[in-house]
Order: C-alpha cells, then sequence, then structure tokens
C-alpha cells in the first residue's frame, strides 16, 4: 500500500513537472509560440550578410554574428553545441597581420577563411573541436577578416583560396 502511494505521488509529480506537453491553454500556447518567433526574428536581425564569390561560379551567402571587439573575439564560437547550416561568425580587426585561432572551448569542429583588406580569401583550413593545443591555425598571409563556419562549409560549396567576400560595411 504504501510503495502504490509512493508511485501514485510521483507520477502526480512527474505529470505536474511535464514541460513538454502541450496541455496550455491555447492562448498560452499562442503567447509562448509568439515569444519564441521574437526570439528567433531577434536572432536573426543581428545577423549580416557576407557574400562570396565561388570560383564555381556561384555566390556563397553566409549569414553571420559579428566579432569585432577584443571580448567579442576572445569568446568566439565557444561553448555553442551547434551553428546553423549557412551561419557563421566573421572576426573584424582593426588592421591586417598574420591571424592565429584555436579551438579552445570550441565545441564544433570548423573551417575558417582568412580575408585580407580587399575581400580576397587568402588562407582555408579545417579546424578540430576542442584542440587547444599549439600550433594554433595560423594564417599564411596577413589578414584583417576570419570567417568560420562549419566544418567543411567552404569546400563543399567550391570556395578556393583567391576567391573574393563581400563583407558588410
Amino acid at each position: 500500500m504504501k510503495r502504490t502511494a509512493v508511485l501514485f505521488a510521483l507520477v502526480l509529480l512527474l505529470a505536474g513537472c511535464g514541460g513538454g506537453s502541450d496541455t496550455a491553454a491555447p492562448e498560452d500556447r499562442s503567447s509562448n509560440r509568439q515569444q519564441a518567433d521574437k526570439t528567433e526574428t531577434t536572432a536573426t536581425s543581428d545577423l549580416r550578410l557576407v557574400t562570396i564569390d565561388a570560383s564555381g561560379g556561384e555566390e556563397v551567402k553566409v549569414w553571420v554574428e559579428i566579432a569585432d571587439s577584443p571580448d567579442e573575439q576572445a569568446k568566439g564560437l565557444m561553448n555553442r553545441k551547434k551553428l546553423g547550416e549557412d551561419r557563421g561568425m566573421l572576426f573584424v580587426f582593426p588592421d591586417e597581420q598574420v591571424r592565429s585561432f584555436w579551438m579552445k572551448n570550441t565545441l564544433i569542429p570548423l573551417s575558417i577563411a582568412y580575408i585580407d583588406s580587399d575581400g580576397r580569401i587568402i588562407d582555408l583550413q579545417d579546424m578540430k573541436a576542442l584542440d587547444d593545443e599549439p600550433p594554433h591555425y595560423v594564417s599564411t598571409e596577413p589578414a584583417r577578416y576570419a570567417l568560420e563556419a562549419n566544418k567543411g562549409f567552404f569546400d563543399e560549396r567550391g570556395v578556393k583560396v583567391g576567391d573574393r567576400a563581400e563583407l558588410p560595411g
């Protein structure tokens, strides 16, 4: 009897804490959906477009977050569990020099395109998740920008060294 009462209490507790069921009133579900849409729209409206004229003749579009402060650049894409298919992060530096990136606390494998001041892609590299051991991912030439996307993104779309990127102003 005692065991049945404990089991019954547990079932009631779990039913009340479900969160995954859709037992909310229709107006509550609508409000929740509107909030989710608002968050999604806000996040998307913060993204900027980078367009790459790929060697294969196609335009490759990447929606990016901009990292233009030292704090944003230090954090980068750390601790993220995923990155959208056509999403990335554009690192904008005040000058052009040889750049070095690492993957400390970066959970997803990435590809990086180093880009010079004229928008020319000067180097492409694949980076392993959680790789913080030297040598780091160093550009072959001075770069002013670095564009990170999911690993294989550039290769799958025919982007090559020498291609040009139109960067947000």
